[in-house]
Order: C-alpha cells, then sequence, then structure tokens
C-alpha cells in the first residue's frame, strides 16, 4: 500500500512538473506572438491617413533598389486615404486584420499572412479593420522620384459599410 501512495505520489508530482513545463511554454509562445517583428514606429501625417498610423523604415530607395520598404502599423479603426502608386506596390499582413479596397470594388478582408500586389495606377485604400489593428509591410516601386500619390480621405461611411 505504501509503494502504491508512493508511486502515486511521484507520478503525481512528474504530471505536475510537466505541466508547469508546458504553460512556461505556452506562455513564451504567447508571449512571442505578441511581440512585433519591427517597432511601431513614427506617426504618419493624418494629411494622408485617418486615425493613428506608424511608420518604421526598413529599406529606401537607393542605387540597387528602386523601391522602398517599411513596417505600418495601423491602430483599431485607422487606414490610409485613396491612393494611387505609380509603379504598384506590394503588403505583406504581419498581424492583426483589415481591409484592402480597390475603387468600385468590395473591400477585402486581409490578415496576417496574406500578401497583396498592387497593380499600377490602381485607385485604392487599406487599413485596420474597426476591432482589430494591423500591421504590413510596404514594398512600393518608384518612378523616378514619386511612388504614391495621395488623393481624398475614405469617408467614414464608406468604411463603416465594410465593417458590417
Amino acid at each position: 500500500m505504501k509503494r502504491t501512495i508512493l508511486a502515486c505520489l511521484i507520478i503525481s508530482g512528474a504530471l505536475l512538473s510537466l505541466g508547469c513545463s508546458i504553460n512556461k511554454n505556452k506562455k513564451e509562445m504567447t508571449d512571442q506572438d505578441n511581440n512585433p517583428i519591427f517597432p511601431k514606429g513614427d506617426k504618419l501625417s493624418n494629411d494622408w491617413f485617418t486615425g493613428n498610423a506608424f511608420l518604421t523604415p526598413l529599406l529606401a530607395k537607393d542605387k540597387n533598389n528602386e523601391f522602398a520598404m517599411g513596417s505600418v502599423t495601423f491602430e483599431e479603426g485607422a487606414r490610409t486615404n485613396w491612393h494611387t502608386h505609380p509603379k504598384g506596390q506590394v503588403l505583406i499582413v504581419t498581424e492583426g486584420e483589415g481591409f484592402y479596397q480597390e475603387k468600385g470594388k468590395p473591400a477585402v478582408n486581409i490578415k496576417k499572412g496574406d500578401v497583396v500586389n498592387i497593380p499600377e495606377n490602381v485607385k485604392h485604400w487599406h487599413g485596420a479593420s474597426a476591432k482589430n489593428k494591423l500591421v504590413h509591410i510596404a514594398i512600393t516601386n518608384y518612378e523616378g522620384d514619386t511612388n504614391v500619390v495621395w488623393l481624398e480621405p475614405v469617408s467614414d461611411q464608406d468604411y463603416k459599410d465594410v465593417n458590417k
């Protein structure tokens, strides 16, 4: 009987220890998932963005690269104005959920892991959903010294309709 009780205590201790180890690893994975790949960056101008959006520049145009690359963080409800790119843009969503919409087409839900290839001179906007932040890497090509043409803001009603 004493051996059975002792064996049960040893097994219980081992299971408890294993459980703590699993919980610790689960916590580490959760903490890792909550840490962004890049810092939030500097606030972007509300001349071109509605809400709070931030940029961390990653790579500037130079003699080897005809594009710029940056990590853009959109807080809940933040979005770009309508705009175009003379040589296109690629978005790689690294966190959160939001929308991408081309003028005259329905908005598309985008989330972590999605890649959006935006053709040249297509009027569009992108940003976070009303309830989630969105982080994406933007790779924007240049034509001469121009990589973006900013247009009018996305109306609050149009944004509200997308978030239904």
